[in-house]
């Protein structure tokens, strides 16, 4: 079992009107095989949260940890994150003019992996995974998300977790920008790989129209930089019926672990 642990975490960001406090005490446990699921309305930190932990050079962290196995975290760089089983599916994937699916893909996985996958098996693969993805074979030569429609993005994130086979993913807003169809071949995806790995999930979403096909063990409540509120599968129910306004009015105390 793997273990990502966040402690009181602060995160600030540098904006024209100088430095911007997102995160504001942060506390969050993460292992293998566990799906948890933030919420949160528009500016809430979500999106800050996953890329702290991915290691963006944008955001500054201030105050906590991250630790992974019982390692720091933050003293590692992107791609020792990466070869340590952290993923990130990123809301707006970059376009890397040049550099074919099929070459970013293998590199990625020799770098993970330490040696490159042997050429008939990796093939293989990769193309099963685009076909249960629905994935049009052609897109194995075209250039990384060039000229990809917002869904052919998406899939290609779950191509890369499905044969990355990372411990952690997190998942920043993966249902946005999807039809109907796209998010249950989407979700279809993330739950074969949790299914095949023990992966561990940290979906990160306004809606629960992602969660009725990956289904949560918990629900964390962001607001204002802080998580507020946690439960079940129940309390993403509630937040369909009754939004965040609740949060929003009042003060509220951060949700602490028992």
């Amino acid at each position: 079992m793997s273990v990502l642990e966040i402690r009181d975490l602060h995160v600030t960001v540098e904006t024209d009107e100088g430095t911007t406090p997102i995160l504001n005490g942060v506390t969050l446990t993460i292992t293998t095989g566990q799906t948890h699921a933030i919420m949160g309305p528009n500016g809430s930190g979500k999106s800050t949260l996953a890329y702290t932990i991915a290691g963006h050079p944008k955001y500054t962290v201030t105050g906590g940890t991250i630790t992974f196995d019982g390692e720091d975290v933050l003293e590692m760089t992107v791609d020792e994150r990466a070869r340590a089983g952290l993923f990130l599916a990123m809301q707006y994937p970059v376009e890397i003019p040049g550099v074919t699916v099929t070459n970013f893909l293998r590199t990625a996985k020799t770098a993970i992996d330490g040696e490159a996958p042997a050429i008939r098996t990796w093939t293989k693969s990769v193309k099963e995974a685009m076909k249960d993805l629905r994935m049009d074979p052609k897109f194995a030569q075209r250039n990384v998300n060039e000229g990809f429609s917002g869904g052919e993005k998406k899939r290609h994130e779950i191509l890369q977790l499905e044969l990355l086979k990372p411990k952690i993913a997190v998942l920043d807003e993966t249902d946005s920008g999807l039809d109907v169809d796209a998010l249950k071949i989407v979700s279809e995806g993330v739950n074969r790989a949790k299914a095949e790995s023990d992966l561990g999930v940290l979906l990160i979403t306004h809606y629960t129209r992602i969660l009725r096909y990956i289904h949560p063990d918990f629900v964390h409540v962001m607001v204002k930089g802080r998580i507020v509120e946690e439960g079940g599968p129940e309390l993403a129910d509630r937040l369909e019926a009754e939004g965040y306004d609740r949060f929003l009015e009042g003060e509220f105390e951060p949700a602490t672990e028992a």
